[in-house]
């Protein structure tokens, strides 16, 4: 694939457009102070995390979560999934309203894990890591959410080339997911992620978890209908 991709499309209005998210719960609040919000579906199944907007410039991945939670929201006793499934469409709306990757101190949330690769690196590089690792309020968060859920199962919608990156024993899943959307499954993207989610969470804690990297560039009218049959594969 070339390395040259799309940009993501902004939302026309950010404020308004997470002010849309109703139905969600306060789980915590960001570097910025602003609030980030979750909703579960309980069930007696798998317990499925979905998480978007780790980077706020990726904004096909806020859509897709969103959209995903909305129709699980109008849904309601009507499931006919028995998976309990927890969704935070935004977890960093500090980078959603600048249109950024990273959060309000410049932090990159995808590597500010306390992973065993963790790196530190100069702040306002691109990947900046943060002062230390887990330092971030969004970070610290989402580890309360991975010990308190316990989730068995991860999508982390992001965008850029489309592709299931498998991180940990996730390559089922990922088939699955395939079999509705033909994106390439792979556990390299070529580069190293030290600090990621998915180092974190799939390899050092052997959760199953996916990184969903929906194809950058696509009308944000059109993500959810996209990639809703990949993600109905997995609850």
């Amino acid at each position: 694939m070339s390395n040259e991709v799309k940009p993501s499309e902004q939302f026309v209005s950010p404020a308004d457009t997470l002010a849309t998210f109703s139905g969600l719960e306060l789980m915590g609040k960001s570097a910025g102070g602003n609030g980030i919000y979750g909703r579960r579906f309980p069930g007696n199944g798998e317990r499925v995390l979905f998480l978007g907007g780790v980077h706020g410039n990726e904004t096909e991945g806020v859509a897709a979560t969103a959209g995903f939670c909305e129709e699980f929201i109008r849904r309601g006793a009507e499931r006919t999934s028995n998976t309990d499934l927890l969704f935070i469409p935004v977890v960093n709306p500090d980078g959603v309203l600048n249109f950024s990757r990273h959060n309000a101190n410049g932090v990159d949330l995808n590597r500010n894990m306390p992973t065993k690769d963790w790196q530190a690196n100069a702040k306002g590089e691109k990947y900046y890591s943060g002062p230390a690792a887990g330092s971030e309020p969004e970070t610290i968060l989402l580890m309360t959410i991975l010990h308190e859920f316990d989730p068995q199962f991860i999508v982390s919608l992001h965008s850029w080339k489309p592709m299931f990156n498998v991180n940990g024993p996730a390559r089922n899943y990922a088939e699955r997911m395939h079999s509705r959307l033909n994106y390439e499954i792979t556990e390299d993207i070529g580069y190293p992620t030290p600090g990621s989610l998915g180092t974190y969470a799939g390899w050092e804690r052997g959760i199953p978890t996916i990184t969903f990297e929906i194809e950058r560039g696509l009308p944000l009218k059109d993500v959810y209908a996209t990639v809703r049959g990949a993600l109905l594969e997995v609850v």
